[in-house]
């Protein structure tokens, strides 16, 4: 059997930072080669907010695999069945909403690992393998030890929970969604306030305890973003389709019209 090849998780294994974008407005297959050529090591599918179906974010996914970047979804708060169906449609991983406890982590793993580590059924060939025949223990081991579980710490409570997230086996990173963390914490936008330097802190120490891979999402602002890489955090949600489309978009027109 080929060995499969997650490559963010490669990345994170290195003790690099593995890049992501978020994808709401383009449901093509073409952006999957294209965020390859643009550096970037994941692509953030995200079932969560706007209208992607789970259709598109497989048609994506199997795409990005043959690109070699990875397709991990983010599906609504406690959709297991739908994480499941995106893990089967080529996802290398999955990004739970709002897990708050050790209780909600575990109950991730039980859902989309198979066994012995869960109790994920098997839905067959699947596309990591190219669909190829294979003895079902063999896929299950392979793609247990390459898929991502990825774990939102989105509250105050999700934090100080976050050493028992962190030590739930199967948990593979805690990733803090920053916008709906200050939003909770009543310091809406306020990324750099010494509550959420705090929380980060908090969570990427509890990310070292439990060899796990701390994460990020909701900050654009460089100066954010070296401060939290710099303290640790490597599996990064570092921009979207929308804002870049916007960012470049507007820089071009700012641009032409001046040549007049």
């Amino acid at each position: 059997m080929d060995e499969l090849r997650n490559p963010a998780r490669e990345r994170l294994a290195k003790g690099e930072l593995a890049l992501g974008l978020g994808i709401r407005l383009v449901r093509t297959v073409e952006i999957a080669k294209l965020m390859k050529t643009c550096g970037f090591d994941w692509l953030f599918l995200d079932l969560e907010h706007g209208v992607m179906a789970l259709d598109q974010a497989s048609e994506i996914s199997i795409a990005a695999l043959d690109a070699g970047i990875a397709p991990i979804v983010r599906v609504p708060r406690g959709q297991y069945d739908m994480a499941a169906r995106a893990l089967d449609g080529g996802a290398w991983g999955i990004v739970m909403p709002h897990v708050d406890t050790a209780e909600e982590a575990a109950a991730m793993v039980a859902h989309l690992k198979y066994p012995p580590e869960g109790r994920r059924s098997s839905g067959g060939v699947l596309p990591h393998f190219g669909y190829r025949a294979m003895k079902s223990s063999d896929a299950a081991q392979a793609i247990n030890a390459a898929v991502l579980l990825v774990a939102m710490i989105e509250t105050p409570l999700a934090v100080a929970n976050a050493d028992r997230i962190a030590a739930v086996p199967g948990i593979d990173a805690l990733l803090i969604g920053t916008n709906d963390l200050t939003l909770e914490m009543g310091i809406s936008g306020e990324l750099g306030h010494k509550d959420v330097v705090a929380a980060y802190e908090a969570v990427i120490a509890a990310c070292r305890r439990h060899g796990k891979w701390p994460g990020l999402g909701g900050i654009n602002v460089e100066e954010h973003l070296k401060r939290y890489i710099a303290a640790g955090v490597r599996l990064v949600l570092c921009g979207s389709d929308l804002l870049s489309l916007r960012g470049a978009a507007t820089a071009r027109a700012t641009a032409v019209r001046g040549f007049l």
